[in-house]
């Protein structure tokens, strides 16, 4: 794997993740220092998955940056829905301004 595959890697992987909490609508318990780094593993990730199928390695660069960048975005989606949802069998708590129910 070259420099310039990691550099745009990484950059792919950080755009991805900055863009990624605004791809899933209201507050999210994810940080973003999480989905910028999910963002940029899964973009290396995507940069190994296409540097091992690439068989013509003159071809155009374009290949391995839809490929960094479908796996980054999926990687960061992926995690920003899942940070957001209660663990099963955990009740989330309640939002302020609601009243629990008693006896239930």
């Amino acid at each position: 794997m070259e420099g310039s595959t990691l550099v745009g890697a990484l950059v792919v992987g950080l755009a991805v993740g900055a863009v990624g909490r605004l791809v899933v609508p209201g507050r999210t318990a994810a940080p973003v220092w999480l989905t910028l780094a999910l963002g940029v593993a899964a973009a290396l990730l995507g940069a190994i998955v296409a540097g091992l199928v690439d068989t013509a390695p003159g071809g155009p660069a374009v290949w391995p940056l839809v490929v960094e960048s479908g796996f980054a975005a999926a990687a960061v989606v992926l995690a920003v829905l899942a940070a957001g949802r209660p663990a099963p069998g955990k009740q989330p708590p309640p939002r302020p301004g609601v009243r629990r129910e008693e006896g239930s």
